[in-house]
């Protein structure tokens, strides 16, 4: 399992370890049931505290993305892809609610902001 941390991200490193870990899952790079490395392994292997890797372990979990068993270690749930989809989802409504108050506010017209949308969303850079 390889994760990347940016020391330059707007994101704290936590959050960085828990986002690739749910996008390896819900890619199905990570499959139901497969370990994951301890939190130990984990922090050794990216250089970080192992407080940090914790606390992302601890967000997975109470996310329903992994199980984690006393003296088993921790695994990938058999969990609902729709849950993350769904929080995903409510992250990109905020996004565009804040994009039409801008346009509202502005006089941009309604089909100029859906081709700006439908540009980046068939961007692949």
């Amino acid at each position: 399992m390889e994760i990347i941390i940016s020391n330059n991200a707007n994101k704290p490193i936590y959050e960085q370890i828990t986002s690739q870990i749910k996008a390896m899952i819900m890619s199905g790079e990570l499959q139901p049931g497969e370990s994951i490395p301890s939190m130990r392994a984990l922090a050794k292997s990216i250089h970080v505290s192992v407080i940090t890797v914790q606390k992302a372990y601890e967000d997975l979990q109470r996310d329903g993305f992994i199980d984690t068993a006393v003296g088993r270690g921790s695994f990938v749930a058999a969990q609902n892809r729709e849950l993350y989809q769904e929080e995903q989802q409510r992250i990109a409504e905020e996004h565009l609610q804040a994009a039409a108050e801008i346009g509202r506010m502005n006089n941009i017209p309604l089909e100029r902001l859906t081709k700006i949308l439908a540009l980046f969303y068939e961007d692949t850079e």
